[in-house]
C-alpha cells in the first residue's frame, strides 16, 4: 500500500527542508521513496544542491528519486485536448490564443497536477512512498479537497455535456463555439476517474498524513492552525506537527536570550493549538540547511530512532455537523472540564480563555466560512471535548 506524506506551512519555516529531510530518512530505511515539489521556485534543487533536477524522476541516492511539477507541462502530456478545447473557447470570445491557453491553466492546476501524479504513482506501484512538498500557501489545502469536488461536480454534469456536444453542432454556425470532439469527452471521464481514485486516497488515514510546519512565532503558527482546521474539515489526517528553527537557551547575549525566552512561550502556545497531536521541536542549525548530509543530520534531529513513515495520529480534532439551522463544533482542548474556562467569538476565529493554577490560558481556533453569518449560541465542555453551538443571525 502507497504511503503519502504531505508537508504544508507557510514559507520560510523549512517546510522543504523537513520533507527533504523525511524522504532520505524513509529512502535509507529501505523505502522505495519519491519526493515531489510543488513549488515552483525549485526548491528541492536548492536543498540537495543538485542544479538539473527536472520534471522526470531523478535519482538522488538509493531508494530515493526527486521531481519538480510543471503543471503546463503535466496538462499539455495528458490532458492536452481538454486544455486546447477550453482556450479555443475563450479564443471565440476574442481573446488572444497565448492569453486563452493561460487563462484555461484554472487556479489550483498546480496543486491538482501534484496529487495526481501521486495518483499515478499509487497505480503504477512505482514507489512505496511518496513526500510531497506543497506550495507555500496557508489556502494551499483547498486543493485537497479538490479532486472530490471536481470529481462530483464533473460526474453531474458530463452527460449535460454530452448534450451540449450534440446542440452545439446544430447550432454552431449561430454560436460560433466550437463543439467538444469525443475526445475530450473521454479524456474528461478518465480525468474524472482519476479524481476519484484520488480522493480515497486522501481520505485514507492509514495512506494519507498531511504534517505541518512552523517556526516558533506568531505568524506561522496560525497559518499552521489554520491548515489543521481545514484539513479536519476535508477529512484528510493530520498527524504531526513540527517547530523549526528553535534557538538555544542560555545564551549570554540579552538580545538573543530575549528571543529564545519568546520562542519558548510561543512553543507552549503551538502545544494546546495542535493538541492533541504528537509535536516535534527541532533546532536552529548553526549553518544553512543544503546538500544531503547537512539533511541526513537534520533528519536525525526530527525522528531519532523512529520510522518517518509511521502514522503518528489517527483521529478527528475539529468535527462539524449541521442540526437543522444549526452547526455544531466539537473540538478536542488540551484541559478537562474542571477548569474555568470562557469562550469568545471574534470575527473568524473562537478564542478560548481557560483559568488554571498560574493564571490563564488563551487559545484561539479558526473558523470555517460555514460560520458566516452565524452567532455563538453556546459551549459545552465534556472531557476533553469543547462543542460549540453557531446558530444563524436572524
Amino acid at each position: 500500500m502507497l504511503r503519502l506524506i504531505i508537508y504544508t506551512g507557510k514559507g520560510g519555516t523549512g517546510k522543504t527542508v523537513s520533507a527533504c529531510s523525511t524522504a532520505l530518512k524513509l529512502a535509507e530505511n529501505k523505502s522505495n521513496t519519491l519526493l515531489i515539489s510543488s513549488d515552483p521556485a525549485h526548491t528541492l534543487t536548492d536543498a540537495f544542491a543538485m542544479p538539473d533536477l527536472g520534471y522526470e524522476p531523478k535519482e538522488i541516492l538509493t531508494n530515493l528519486h526527486a521531481l519538480q511539477i510543471d503543471p503546463l507541462m503535466e496538462m499539455n502530456k495528458q490532458y492536452t485536448t481538454i486544455l486546447s478545447y477550453m482556450a479555443s473557447l475563450f479564443h471565440t470570445r476574442g481573446i488572444d490564443e497565448t492569453l486563452a491557453y493561460e487563462l484555461a491553466m484554472l487556479p489550483g492546476m498546480t496543486q491538482l497536477f501534484s496529487l495526481l501524479k501521486v495518483e499515478e504513482v499509487a497505480r503504477t506501484k512505482a514507489f512505496d512512498t511518496v513526500v510531497l512538498d506543497m506550495a507555500a500557501s496557508g489556502e494551499a489545502l483547498r486543493y485537497l479537497y479538490f479532486p472530490k469536488l471536481v470529481g462530483s461536480i464533473g460526474r453531474k454534469l458530463s452527460g449535460l455535456v454530452g448534450m451540449f456536444s450534440g446542440f452545439a453542432r446544430i447550432f454552431q454556425p449561430l454560436s460560433r463555439l466550437p463543439a467538444p470532439p469525443q475526445s475530450v469527452l473521454a479524456n474528461e471521464l478518465e480525468l474524472l476517474a482519476r479524481l476519484d481514485r484520488l480522493h480515497m486516497i486522501m481520505i485514507n488515514q492509514d495512506v494519507t498524513s498531511i504534517r505541518l510546519v512552523a517556526n516558533p512565532d506568531t505568524f506561522s503558527i496560525e497559518n499552521a492552525k489554520r491548515a489543521f482546521m481545514s484539513a479536519s474539515l476535508y477529512g484528510i489526517n493530520v498527524d504531526l506537527a513540527i517547530i523549526n528553527k528553535i534557538m538555544p537557551t542560555g545564551s549570554s547575549d540579552q538580545y538573543f536570550a530575549g528571543w529564545a525566552d519568546y520562542q519558548r512561550v510561543r512553543i507552549e502556545d503551538a502545544k494546546a493549538s495542535f493538541y492533541p497531536l504528537p509535536l516535534k521541536e527541532v533546532k536552529l542549525h548553526g549553518t544553512e540547511l543544503r546538500g544531503i548530509e547537512m539533511l541526513r543530520e537534520n533528519s536525525q534531529l526530527m525522528f531519532e530512532n523512529q520510522d518517518p513513515a509511521e502514522v503518528f495520529f489517527r483521529g478527528s480534532v475539529f468535527r462539524f455537523a449541521r442540526e437543522d439551522s444549526l452547526l455544531r463544533m466539537t473540538v478536542r482542548v488540551p484541559f478537562t472540564e474542571k477548569d474555568d474556562f470562557d469562550v469568545e467569538r471574534h470575527g473568524d476565529q473562537l478564542t478560548i480563555k481557560v483559568k488554571n493554577r498560574v493564571g490563564y490560558v488563551i487559545n484561539t481556533v479558526p473558523l470555517p466560512a460555514a460560520t458566516t453569518g452565524m452567532k455563538l449560541a453556546k459551549a459545552k465542555l465534556q472531557g476533553d471535548e469543547l462543542s460549540v453551538l453557531f446558530e444563524k443571525i436572524m
